[in-house]
């Protein structure tokens, strides 16, 4: 057994994606490279992984060599894929993470249309959780926050991005000064 397989790594997650009732891929983001590199085979492994878990009532599976959790809603499948030796309890906070966060974001209303209503949202959500396969936030209280998609205002509000032009003014100001 090769012993750097083994070693403990900040990247833990090899992929994240959504999938609709018929296996389409509606959301899909792939941290590792050599994994699958083509989008061809990335879909080819999207379709294996779905064909395996659609119908069945478990939350974690191993496909390809891969350890897969998963979660349905409605007419969504939600998957977090890690190595073979990956902790299943990190991969399902992910998974968690994600759904609740959705969940908010969404008004408990998750289902195919609402997602793709709001999927600028949902990229956004997916980066402030995982960051290049590293995980970055398991609480969806603050994601939600860091996203800054408050269910009144929709994404990326008049505020927020007031905020954002004032921070790139003031750092600006601080690299001129320097």
């Amino acid at each position: 057994m090769d012993c750097a397989a083994l070693e403990p790594s900040l990247y833990t997650v090899k992929a994240i994606f959504i999938l609709d009732n018929d296996g389409n891929r509606l959301l899909s983001k792939y941290y590792d490279p050599q994994l699958y590199p083509s989008m061809k085979e990335q879909k080819n492994f999207e379709k294996n992984v779905f064909n395996k878990t659609h119908k069945a009532d478990n939350e974690i599976a191993f496909v390809e060599g891969m350890t897969i959790v998963y979660k349905s809603s409605i007419d969504l499948f939600f998957y977090v894929v890690g190595s073979a030796q990956e902790n299943e309890l990190m991969l399902m906070a992910v998974l968690n993470c994600l759904f609740e966060s959705l969940s908010l974001m969404l008004r408990k209303n998750v289902e195919k249309k609402t997602l793709l209503d709001n999927m600028d949202g949902v990229f956004l959500m997916v980066d402030e959780i995982i960051d290049g396969g590293v995980i970055l936030e398991s609480d969806p209280q603050q994601v939600i926050e860091k996203v800054n998609y408050k269910a009144e205002d929709g994404p990326l509000s008049e505020q927020s991005v007031a905020q954002v032009l004032q921070s790139a003014k003031e750092q600006i100001k601080w690299s001129i000064l320097k």
